[in-house]
This record gives C-alpha cells, structure tokens and sequence, in this order.
C-alpha cells in the first residue's frame, strides 16, 4: 500500500475538470490489489476514515475532489487481461478499475475486437466510466456503459468483496434483493422505489426498475455504494469499415429533417454516432478551420459502419438523405480512410480546446447543461435553449448528441455579471427539462456540482429512497460522502 501526504503528492486529488476550488484532505492512499483495498475500508471504522474515490481526474462535477476526507486513487489497479472470445460475434475482457479507456480500445482492437462506448475524454479509468455510467457519441447505436458490462467486482464500504455476474441476483416481485456476502452475512433490502425519465439517456440517481439486476445498482453509482474494482466488459467484432462525414446545413430545418431520416429504421443505413454543431460552434471552429462554410446554420457529424462491399450502396443512401435534405452538399466532408477520419475527429474534439482558450482570455467559468428530454419534447428544448441566451445576449454554443435529444447548452460569459446571470438562467432550464419529462444528467453524472438540482428532479422522496440504499450499503458514510445525495437527507435518513 503506498500513501503519500505530501503537497505535491495531494494537489493533483484536488481538481478534476468541474473548476471545483474547495478539495482539501489529509492523504493518498494507493492500493495496489483488491486485498490492499478491502483491507483499507475494513480498517475504515475503527481508524475513523472517510474516503472520496478518485478516477482520473477527468470528471466535470466534481466528484472527486475531496472535502476533507482521505483520497482512494485507483491508479495502481491497472491489469488488463487478454480478449476471450464466447461466441463468433462475442468476447470478453477482464479489467481492473485504473485501466484507461485508451489503452483498453487500443488493445482490443489489435485483436480484432471492439468496445463501443465511447466518452470524448480517452484518459478515463474504466472504473470510473462504469461508477458513472459512462456514454459518448456510439451511445445512439451501442448504448451506455452499463450495456457492456457483464460482471463487476465490488468491495463494499466495510471491505467486502462481491463479485457480481450479471443474473446472479434480481430485484423479486416487492423489489428486494437477497444476497449473502462471503462472510456469510445476508442482505436484503428494496431497490430504489421512483420512476425515471423515458430518455434515452439518463445517468442522475440510482438505477431502478423492475426486476433489475444487482449489477445494474452498483453502474452509475459514482462511487457512493461500492468501490468497482474489477469488471468483465463485452466486446463485438471490430467493424470492417467506417464512413464519416460532416455535413453541413443552410437552415436547422433542413438539418432536423436529416437527422429525422437517419434515425429511420427503414432508410438503408444504422448510423452509430450522430452529433450536432450549431452556428457558434462553427463560428468558434472556423478560427482553426477556415474552411467552415460562413452560410452554415449547424453541421452534422455521422459515423457509420460499413463493409467494402456495402461503402457505396450506403455512400448513394447518405448522398440521397443530403439532396433530400437541402445540405450543403459540395462543402462538406467525408471522411473513408484513416487519415482523413483521424483529421475529422480532431475537428469534433477541437471545439472545447478553442472555447476554454477563449473562455481563459474572460476569466470566468462557462455554464453548461447535460440535460436530455424524450425524443418528442427536443425542439421545445432546443428552441428554450436558443431563446433564452439571445434574450440576454449571451455567447453560447450548442452541441452534442442529438441522436439521443441530449445536446450540451454552453453559455460562455464574458464578465462576471453574466456568469452570475447563466448561472439563474441555469436553474430555469432543469425546471424546463423536468416540466419537459427530462433528466437533470444524461450521461455526466451528479458528483458534488448538482447535488441540489437532484432533490428537484426527484423531490424528497425520491432521495430518501437513496438515502435509504446507501445507508444499508454504506451504514457509517466511508464512501464518497458528498457524491449524489445531499448530506442533509444522509443525516436525517435511517435505514
């Protein structure tokens, strides 16, 4: 076990990408096997130690920055297996949780194989993309994490270790889950009773349905019911060929129209990604890329996977679906070799760095949403977004996911007065996407950031539904005490 208090050592567990200013803790633990872990959190009671989690530092609300108590860096855990093929179209892989996302992508692919989820930030811990729930631009075809994961090992707050395959237990008809833990104690306790959103993206609370699996509890959790420590994730056969492209658009209508078509189940083609741009995106990418059409009013970027032999009956699809559509046809790209798609997702990945440079010269933080409603309220969604920022004059951008209606809202102010007005502004946009039937969180998660905006969403009892989980779980608070609930209901809630 290494543990560092040094404060070289500590700053770097004090920030993530949220702007949180306030971490502060006494010490870095650094467990190097699961043995080292559980023993850390079987020792946690009597050595009166509190633990925040931490990934990889690539988080945006927050959670994992501590707020007082020790550090848990899962950055030594870092085994990763080789492929093991089930079936002609399936295999598996064993990971521990401080694998990154890159190294584990790259090396299933050298084998011929392919893990689909996809967050935009590769130097993830796997870990961390299961504790969250992780999705990206794949999650239109592929899904979230939680689609992929076909077992996890979990120490629990009293040390613990589970090792939960998928099917090994389900919520029974009154919602209880019955286990036994190796040391023999049983458990039993409900899932959490509320209902969710009907998006197709939601990552803000405890996953709970009917006759769900245990494994399903623990995806999502950020951490506060359970450490992850290992997990078998599902790969599929590494696709034989790709098209992208960036089509552009001289009107959003024509461009709601196309992303209308794609999602058609009888059109030809089954993209995996489709993303949106809008004007001020393209307007801050034209900076880096001049060769942005000026009289586009957004963009579309596509990824669709493909044969050799199907490229150009799907190549003739696309085209059609563009002409049909009114796209700005000569001017946009398409990408069907390596290098070209290497150039494309640089394209897509540049945007954030161009806004945070520009955000750096104004001294202030950006306010941005992560929110998705049902697919049938989006445009009242969209259209809020833009009225409300032009209202108020606003640099904004908008863009993200529109396969799944979950686009990221970005207001970008440029004093201090607008931060503090975006950040009003902030609140009626939750109030309008729960009105809408939304989640306050399609895929970044809560963590410390949005704590408050949660008990909006589900109201009190839905949070003392929560709190009653992770007490059972977690009776005396040692994880990630801050994450998800507020600790209000935390200090009030028995279980």
């Amino acid at each position: 076990m290494i543990y560092k208090d040094d404060p070289d050592s500590i700053k770097g567990f004090l920030e993530d990408t949220s702007n949180l200013k306030s971490g502060h803790t006494p010490g870095v633990f650094f467990p190097e096997t699961v043995d080292e872990l559980a023993g850390l959190l079987k020792r946690a009671l009597k050595e009166h130690h509190q633990f925040t989690i931490a990934g990889n530092g690539t988080g945006t609300t927050g959670g994992r920055i501590p707020l007082g108590e020790y550090v848990l860096s899962m950055q030594k855990l870092d085994h990763i297996s080789e492929p093991v093929q089930l079936s002609t179209d399936r295999a598996s892989i064993t990971v521990q949780a401080g694998v990154l996302l890159e190294t584990l992508q790259k090396k299933v692919e050298f084998s011929g194989w392919f893990y689909p989820p996809d967050p935009t930030e590769k130097l993830c811990f796997i870990g961390s993309t299961i504790a969250n729930n992780s999705s990206g631009a794949r999650s239109f075809k592929y899904g979230s994490t939680r689609n992929h994961v076909a077992r996890i090992l979990v120490v629990l707050a009293q040390g613990e270790v589970l090792n939960l395959s998928r099917g090994f237990c389900r919520a029974d008809n009154e919602g209880l889950f019955r286990f036994c833990l190796p040391s023999g104690k049983e458990m039993a306790f409900k899932r959490p009773e509320y209902s969710m959103p009907s998006t197709s993206k939601h990552n803000a609370g405890y996953f709970s349905e009917a006759g769900m699996d245990l494994v399903d509890l623990f995806i999502g959790s950020e951490g506060t019911l359970g450490i992850i420590a290992e997990a078998d994730l599902l790969l599929t056969p590494l696709p034989p060929s790709i098209i992208s492209c960036l089509v552009y658009f001289s009107t959003l209508e024509g461009l709601f129209r196309f992303v209308g078509q794609l999602k058609e189940k009888n059109n030809g083609i089954s993209p995996r990604a489709i993303e949106f741009f809008d004007s001020h995106s393209l307007e801050f990418l034209a900076v880096r890329y001049p060769e942005v059409p000026g009289k586009s009013e957004g963009a579309i970027f596509l990824e669709l996977e493909t044969t050799p032999e199907r490229e150009g009956s799907d190549l003739d699809i696309l085209f059609e679906l563009m002409e049909r559509c009114d796209a700005i046809c000569d001017e946009s790209w398409m990408a069907l070799d390596c290098h070209e798609q290497e150039r494309l997702r640089e394209f897509r990945h540049a945007l954030p760095l161009i806004v945070n440079d520009w955000l750096s010269r104004q001294h202030e933080s950006k306010i941005s949403t992560d929110m998705a409603v049902p697919e049938s309220r989006f445009g009242e969604l969209f259209d809020f977004y833009r009225t409300s920022c032009e209202e108020e004059s606003f640099v904004y951008i908008i863009f993200g996911h529109i396969g799944d209606a979950h686009l990221h809202l970005n207001i970008l102010p440029r004093n201090h007065e607008e931060f503090l007005k975006a950040k009003a502004l902030y609140r009626s946009f939750v109030g309008k996407v729960l009105e809408l039937g939304g989640t306050l969180s399609a895929e970044h998660g809560i963590g410390k950031l949005k704590v408050e905006y949660l008990v909006v969403m589900y109201h009190e009892g839905g949070i003392r539904e929560m709190a009653r989980v992770k007490k059972y779980l977690d009776p005396f608070l040692v994880l990630n005490r801050g994450n998800l609930i507020p600790a209000a209901y935390l200090e009030t809630e028995t279980h």
